[in-house]
């Protein structure tokens, strides 16, 4: 191989080495790191800290800390706020933790799957939709609109992609803007 070409290797391997590394999206300005699980990713987003918050307050950590994997629909701190008036508080409330647990667990499902395979399980569909179960039984549904991405829970709100293939080490988070409500 001669000197240019050795060259021209290196940079080409550079190249795709750092377009590796940048790959994971940000969450919030904060680096998500693939060898962090999705408790660690979290707890570093500044968009997450109500959704972190209840997490701890169900005790849903370990099992979310645990191997998976898992894709978690996680709602940012403005879906919260969207919520009638009182019902974060009253979620967080220990009385109400099996309640807490419930709508945490709509947010999951078992499995990796990245938005692309979302995406290809509603378009092969002959509704346009993907309909799987989230970890606390609830029916969600996938649907895709244009470029965009959405989550439909059983009363029918969607909660829209707004992040996608936040890669962890135990699955992958999407980043959604509506809580998804279980019936």
């Amino acid at each position: 191989m001669t000197f240019k070409a050795s060259i021209a290797v290196s940079a080409a391997t550079l190249a795709m080495s750092t377009a590796v590394l940048a790959a994971n999206p940000t969450v919030g300005g904060a680096p998500m790191l693939e060898d962090r699980n999705i408790v660690e990713n979290a707890v570093n987003s500044p968009i997450h800290t109500t959704l972190v918050a209840a997490v701890q307050a169900a005790g849903l950590v370990e099992t979310l800390q645990g191997d998976g994997p898992f894709t978690v629909f996680a709602p940012v701190n403005d879906a919260f706020d969207a919520l009638p008036e009182g019902t974060v508080e009253t979620l967080l409330k220990p009385e109400n933790k099996a309640m807490l647990q419930k709508v945490l667990t709509a947010h999951v499902v078992a499995g990796d799957w990245s938005a692309a395979d979302i995406i290809a399980a509603a378009r092969a569909s002959n509704d346009g939709f993907y309909h799987f179960n989230a970890v606390s039984g609830d029916a969600l549904s996938a649907q895709v609109k244009g470029s965009n991405v959405y989550i439909i829970d059983e009363s029918g709100n969607a909660s829209r992609v707004t992040v996608a293939d936040v890669d962890q080490s135990n699955g992958v988070i999407h980043v959604v803007n509506a809580v998804l409500v279980p019936k």
